[in-house]
């Protein structure tokens, strides 16, 4: 008498072809809304910093929305920041006003989503650990900033102010937005080659 073995697949952090795939393309479109946001989020930086310097924060959240994708959608050490990096690049060779600092800023904001998940050892990937990620890219951009944009001189109250201003942007707009669109394509079926696809935000 025979039994067929209906244990799980075993969990791996390696990286298969149709990872490498999809990430890029991730990266790629995750890039070009980047491109958008340069002017259209920028418009909106400019009037709330207009309003209340450090409100402009509050904007800033898209441009962390690879680091979340990337991490949510993968599931692989690396993701976030590969992801998150390709955007940066796609969006400084297409223009970005910022220009080579754009690629800069990719790596500090991957890095900050890719340390959420690794403290997750890459096993959750719900909600919360959705909008850490987005808040740990958010610190990692509030960091780099001090020295890129010269915010060291800037006063106390502008930094404590843009600092929770960032963390609720990266929380909302790259955590809550880049869950929801995990969702949403899993619900296509275009991910049923990834956990993120079985498992719906997990």
């Amino acid at each position: 008498m025979t039994t067929t073995s209906t244990a799980p697949a075993k969990r791996t952090s390696s990286w298969r072809v149709v990872d490498i795939v999809v990430a890029a393309v991730l990266g790629v479109a995750t890039g070009l809304i980047f491109v958008l946001w340069n002017g259209v989020g920028y418009v909106w930086f400019s009037a709330m910093d207009a309003l209340t310097p450090g409100f402009g924060g509050l904007a800033a959240g898209i441009w962390l929305l690879g680091g979340v994708l990337g991490g949510l959608v993968i599931r692989k050490p690396g993701a976030a920041l590969f992801v998150e990096l390709l955007a940066a690049t796609v969006s400084m060779l297409l223009g970005s006003q910022w220009a080579i600092e754009t690629v800069y800023a990719g790596i500090a904001q991957g890095l900050g989503a890719e340390l959420i998940f690794l403290l997750f050892a890459y096993r959750r990937f719900g909600l919360p650990v959705a909008m850490l990620a987005g808040a740990g890219a958010a610190v990692a951009a509030w960091v780099l900033e001090l020295f890129t944009s010269g915010n060291l001189a800037m006063s106390g109250e502008f930094l404590v102010i843009y600092f929770a201003s960032l963390v609720v942007s990266g929380a909302l707009l790259a955590g809550l937005v880049g869950w929801l669109l995990t969702r949403a394509l899993a619900s296509t079926g275009v991910l049923d080659r990834f956990a993120s696809g079985r498992s719906r935000g997990k």
